[in-house]
């Protein structure tokens, strides 16, 4: 890991596409400004667990495997069993 000390309106070049400017230092907060191309994905270290939860899984099943789906805001299909589910459903 690069650790690299800014001061207040210097920037960080990344690559040829990002660059990272400080634009504020208040006590122990830092405010940066990011610059990068919409495909790059920038994402607070906060947020990253939930991020991956929400990726395509490692194994997708195939057309072979039965599948379900649940969303809370779907209304109930008609003639399906839906056990344990509380007010989610499944279709």
């Amino acid at each position: 890991m690069l650790v690299l000390s800014r001061k207040t309106g210097e920037r960080i070049h990344i690559g040829n596409d990002i660059v990272i400017e400080v634009r504020r230092v208040a006590g122990n907060r830092v405010t940066l400004a990011l610059e990068a191309p919409r495909e790059v994905r920038i994402l607070r270290g906060e947020l990253e667990r939930a991020a991956r939860e929400f990726e395509e899984p490692e194994h997708a099943p195939s057309a072979d495997e039965p599948c379900v789906i649940v969303h809370n805001r779907l209304g109930a299909v008609e003639g399906l069993a839906v056990q344990g589910l509380g007010r989610d459903y499944a279709i």
